[in-house]
């Protein structure tokens, strides 16, 4: 695949969280969103965000890769559902990510299985990180 570098973009999140209520996370491009933490509360939970990004950056991922392939004119849809099984010992974590990829249009099952592949094993910068094992640089703010 082609090495593929997008213009820069501000990145990062700010979460803020009183004595009381939920988070509200804002992201370096101003997008907001308020954390929800009841199971049946609507919205989004921490655990559905790292499910979302890495649902979301499969997709565009698989886009990136039919567009290389020169089948993306064959496409009619992308889906990538992603859920996960928590760790039930040690660390509190996600050990397992489920993925389930459908590509829909005129592309035989060899041609979905190397766009999967690609996006997964290849393009997406949060696939490529959680199998990594990035690092932490924290400091405390007065």
């Amino acid at each position: 695949m082609a090495d593929l570098k997008a213009r820069p973009r501000p990145v990062g999140a700010t979460a803020v969280l009183g004595r009381t209520g939920f988070p509200h996370v804002t992201s370096a491009t101003k997008g907001e969103l308020d954390i929800v933490t009841s199971p049946s509360q609507p919205g989004f939970n921490p655990l559905d965000l790292l499910y979302a990004s890495l649902s979301a950056c499969l997709v565009l991922s698989a886009r990136m890769a039919a567009s290389q392939m020169g089948v993306l004119d064959k496409i009619t849809d992308i889906t990538a559902d992603v859920t996960g099984v928590k760790a039930t010992e040690g660390l509190s974590r996600v050990e397992t990510f489920n993925i389930v990829f459908s590509i829909k249009g005129d592309l035989d099952d060899e041609t979905r299985r190397k766009i999967i592949h690609a996006a997964e094993d290849e393009i997406c910068t949060v696939s490529n990180t959680i199998r990594g094992n990035p690092s932490f640089s924290t400091t405390i703010a007065e």
